[in-house]
């Protein structure tokens, strides 16, 4: 019987990105034993996830040294680099066993961020990369989208949480302002005239994100509840379960939206489709501008680097709530 190890320590889009492969290794070899890898923060989004043995996760502090001791006790027939990163290369090094990787299309992307030339030849998104580290096992994607499954418990205590918030009683609407770069964060008054807009459109309004988005949710005013850095990301799951739409960023929020099956408006600026992370087979629109300087970095930046931000501020209000009107009609 195989024992494979899928090792994918971070981050929360890149996670669930992963479950398609999950998936397809699952159907196509139930007898199959799979060990997620993962970091413990990261541990919630794939512990409720039915294709897989067990979540093994590297604890706050932990050596790579200990976490390799105890993956060596499950004596793994396969290994998944899903990452490749120096820790996952240490702990290639450390458990023996037939490990494999995919490309991170590194060449392609400084190229085009540097010099605009594409060099990626056909696009594959990044969920149909990590198939390359399992060619041994003869998986196709199945052209389904991520999957990020919530416990019952998660979802009904998100049911009355919604209810204390009084957002039971209209369509509910999600947005994610935040981002970890500044170049990714749509401005914080087309936020506004965002949420003014899904209001009048009839939507409760719910702003999700981590603890560092929280005082930037509360400028958007008293119209929108604010869960950023209040839910787990169970619990954020759950809310966007429940929500009509998410309007977000290049953000792993909206990865987590196509998980539990919520349409995305998506808002991207300095990263583009060819680096493979768009919504992936989900009811998803992606509103961009066709910009020369596109793309300027490989994950955002603190600044622009022509000073405009044009990639973002260009994309307006109207056109936004236009998109979720369309989407979800």
């Amino acid at each position: 019987m195989s024992r494979v190890l899928c090792v994918r320590f971070s981050s929360i889009g890149d996670v669930l990105l992963t479950t398609p492969l999950l998936r397809a290794l699952k159907r196509r070899h139930p007898d199959a034993e799979l060990y997620f890898v993962t970091k413990r923060s990261m541990a919630p989004l794939v512990e409720n996830n039915p294709h897989l043995a067990a979540v093994v996760a590297l604890e706050p502090g932990e050596r790579i040294t200990g976490l390799a001791r105890r993956l060596r006790a499950l004596e793994p027939t396969h290994g998944l680099d899903l990452h490749g990163s120096l820790r996952s290369a240490a702990l290639r090094l450390f458990v023996r066993t037939r490990w494999s990787g995919y490309s991170k299309r590194k060449l392609a992307r400084a190229a085009l961020i540097a010099a605009k030339i594409n060099l990626y030849g056909t696009h594959v998104p990044v969920p149909e990369r990590y198939f390359e580290a399992a060619r041994a096992f003869d998986v196709q994607p199945d052209g389904q989208p991520p999957e990020f499954f919530l416990a019952r418990e998660t979802r009904e205590r998100m049911a009355q949480w919604l209810s204390e918030h009084r957002l039971i009683d209209r369509p509910l609407a999600a947005i994610a302002p935040g981002a970890a770069h500044a170049t990714k964060r749509w401005p914080l008054d087309h936020w506004r005239a965002l949420a003014d807009r899904l209001r009048q459109m009839g939507y409760g309004l719910v702003a999700v994100g981590g603890p560092d988005d929280r005082a930037l949710v509360t400028e958007l005013g008293a119209g929108v509840v604010n869960a950023a850095g209040e839910l787990t990301l169970q619990e954020t799951g759950a809310c966007l379960q429940r929500a009509a739409v998410l309007v977000s960023g290049d953000t792993g929020v909206m990865h987590m939206a196509t998980g539990v099956g919520t349409p995305v408006v998506a808002l991207f600026g300095p990263t583009v489709e060819a680096f493979g992370f768009f919504p992936y087979q989900a009811r998803a629109t992606v509103i961009q501008r066709d910009l020369t300087c596109r793309p300027c970095s490989a994950m955002g930046t603190d600044r622009c680097p022509l000073g405009h931000h044009r990639c973002v501020v260009d994309s307006v209000p109207d056109q936004v709530a236009a998109a979720v009107q369309q989407l979800v009609a």
